[in-house]
């Protein structure tokens, strides 16, 4: 067994069905309010002061909470309020299962040691290259902020896989790279399946639904991100005195049963992500050595 979520493998073993667990997920979804929601619940912000925050977050590597603070939106006291009354509320998959009567207590906790046994093998609670790459904080710094764009501006709910080496890798239709240069030298390539690409357009778009909008937008939005993505990046390695210099996106192009070679003279390394509904995100960093 792969990468999974909790509540897939629980279905997947026949424990909870996909009725119950979508269930849970529904009261899941109306307890566990975000940070911006929870402040507007409690009247200490508006939601036109979330919007702003959201922008400022595009160049800013903050969590949600500080970049409030800092705009004096939010006082710290408020704050602390405010992320004690997200701890009150926090509700886990599991304990949602519990509630809707798919599991008892006892249960859960068998489950939970056998899915904390199963995944060990597939994730880290930190970012760990492969053996033998160079600058390796960089690249360090790539994957974090990769991952922590993906939850502050797209919202996602993902599971870093463990990195590796690839010497070649199979992409989705539309593929979307930037190329840095400067100290070091790499291409970052973002590949997403074709929902989560949506999800990114509605981020980027401010849209409730793309559906309707042409391939051409959705693919700017992707470009977009990525090169968001990219500048934080780059600003963040020149804080360790690390110049990156970033070219335009581009969208690469390729048949999916086409693989993708990593070029002579570079090493790739791709990070899988997992996305909950089965949709898949992957980083890959070509490398010049």
């Amino acid at each position: 067994m792969a990468v999974r979520f909790f509540g897939q493998f629980l279905v997947e073993r026949g424990v909870v069905t996909s009725e119950k667990l979508l269930s849970a997920i529904e009261l899941q979804e109306q307890r566990n309010l975000k940070l911006g929601e929870m402040a507007v619940n409690m009247g200490f912000i508006t939601h036109d002061d979330i919007e702003r925050s959201h922008n400022a977050q595009y160049s800013n590597d903050m969590k949600l909470g500080d970049l409030l603070v800092q705009m004096e939106l939010l006082t710290p006291a408020q704050l602390s309020e405010v992320i004690e009354k997200q701890k009150e509320n926090r509700l886990y998959i599991g304990e949602a299962l519990v509630q809707v009567n798919a599991l008892s207590a006892e249960e859960l906790e068998l489950q939970l040691a056998a899915f904390r046994e199963d995944q060990a093998q597939y994730v880290s609670d930190r970012i760990e290259l492969p053996a033998g790459i160079k600058n390796r904080a960089v690249w360090e710094i790539a994957a974090d902020l990769t991952y922590k764009m993906l939850t502050r501006i797209i919202g996602l709910n993902f599971r870093p896989e463990k990195s590796i080496v690839v010497t070649s890798f199979t992409a989705g239709n539309i593929v979307a790279g930037i190329d840095f240069n400067g100290d070091v030298s790499a291409r970052y390539i973002l590949s997403a399946s074709k929902k989560v690409k949506e999800s990114i357009a509605k981020a980027i778009l401010r849209e409730e639904n793309v559906e309707s909008e042409p391939a051409e937008v959705i693919e700017d939005s992707v470009m977009e991100f990525v090169n968001v993505v990219c500048g934080n990046i780059a600003a963040k390695a020149s804080q360790s005195g690390v110049v990156l210099d970033i070219l335009p996106p581009v969208i690469i192009r390729q048949k999916e049963e086409q693989p993708i070679t990593v070029p002579d003279g570079r090493i790739g390394v791709s990070f899988p992500i997992h996305v909950a509904d089965g949709e898949k995100i992957e980083i890959i960093l070509l490398i010049r050595q």
